[in-house]
């Protein structure tokens, strides 16, 4: 679907802007159809003996739209030159009181591999995923790995990209940005079943390493199709200085605050900050305050707790996240950074909290 914008600063007279446009359109032998518009300028639809369909929005406050529906196979030339066309037409009808024309490239509807998906505050991207590699609903959810040309293979847990192959700077981020010695501690993270940051962490060598995630078709998937993530760290559930436990971390960590466990470092990759506090948001609030306390009660006095938070267009939504943070059981410190994830085309922030 192609669209042309064309933004007019002043009122069009619809009946003498049109006529001289369907000319355009019948050259392509497309049937006109009119649609009432109850006197808000013209609408129109064309349709040709190829499929094509053609939506005419004459508004009469400045607007004028044209969205082309064609066949990815059909000819792109003669697309072209029909937009091309009407371009030229309207620049000769209106007489040069064009402020601004664009054509949008065409959006791809009813792929094989779907290469649309939004930002977190909803901005349509288009990727560029070409091969749906892997697909499965396990107990918890959906499983896709998709791959793309620049970022390589790329996780998506019910329909939100979570990590690709080219975002070792998330991992990098979640783990304190080289600031934090992880040598000889004891680390607990929850989630992580992509195996990057466990990866990245053997390499330091810490002490014990226990990674909590409760998705062993996650962790399956991407010890196949996300080696450029994980290497070879989860052909194997336990080693020298890791475990991973394939369980629901809330009893898990029940467990450790009953019997006194504590740890240096808490990591929490489970999932970003919900973006509002509406009610189909609540449940995701209330499981992250579950979370952020039992693992406050885990730590160590002088460890920290790494996460993520969301994008940092969620000014809102980090904002709740760290009223949260003055909330807890015992006052804590923390220091945020942001940072630029390549498959999420957003800044994305991090945090770092400790024990006052």
């Amino acid at each position: 679907a192609y669209v042309l914008l064309h933004s007019i600063p002043r009122v069009i007279d619809s009946s003498s802007t049109v006529p001289d446009l369907l000319s355009i359109f019948h050259e392509q032998e497309m049937t006109e159809t009119v649609h009432e518009t109850n006197g808000h300028g013209y609408l129109g639809t064309f349709v040709g003996k190829n499929g094509w369909l053609a939506i005419l929005r004459v508004h009469s406050h400045g607007l004028v739209t044209v969205d082309l529906q064609c066949y990815e196979e059909d000819d792109f030339a003669q697309v072209d030159n029909l937009l091309n066309a009407l371009e030229s037409k309207l620049k000769v009808i209106l007489n040069g009181n064009i402020t601004r024309i664009k054509r949008l490239p065409a959006l791809v509807r009813g792929a094989e591999v779907d290469r649309y998906w939004p930002t977190t505050d909803n901005r349509l991207v288009e990727y560029d995923m070409d091969q749906l590699v892997y697909e499965e609903d396990s107990a918890f959810q959906n499983i896709k790995i998709l791959h793309s040309q620049q970022y390589g293979n790329a996780l998506i847990l019910d329909n939100d990209l979570n990590l690709a192959e080219s975002d070792l700077a998330y991992t990098l981020a979640i783990m304190g940005s080289g600031r934090e010695n992880y040598t000889g501690k004891e680390v607990l993270i929850l989630g992580g079943g992509d195996g990057g940051i466990l990866s990245e962490m053997v390499k330091q060598k810490p002490k014990m390493v226990t990674i909590v995630h409760i998705d062993q078709k996650v962790i399956d998937a991407c010890k196949k199709y996300m080696r450029g993530t994980c290497g070879n760290i989860l052909d194997n559930l336990k080693g020298d200085c890791y475990q991973i436990l394939v369980e629901d971390c809330v009893p898990v960590l029940k467990k450790y605050v009953q019997e006194g466990k504590t740890f240096d470092y808490v990591i929490n990759d489970l999932t970003a900050i919900p973006i509002s506090m509406e009610p189909e948001e609540d449940s995701t609030w209330e499981f992250l305050r579950l979370i952020l306390d039992l693992s406050i009660k885990v730590l160590h006095p002088s460890g920290k707790y790494l996460t993520q938070g969301n994008a940092e267009n969620m000014t809102e939504s980090l904002g709740l996240y760290e009223e949260q943070l003055g909330r807890l059981s015992c006052p804590v410190g923390f220091s945020k950074e942001v940072v630029c994830v390549p498959s999420y085309l957003e800044q994305w922030v991090f945090y770092s909290v400790w024990k006052k």
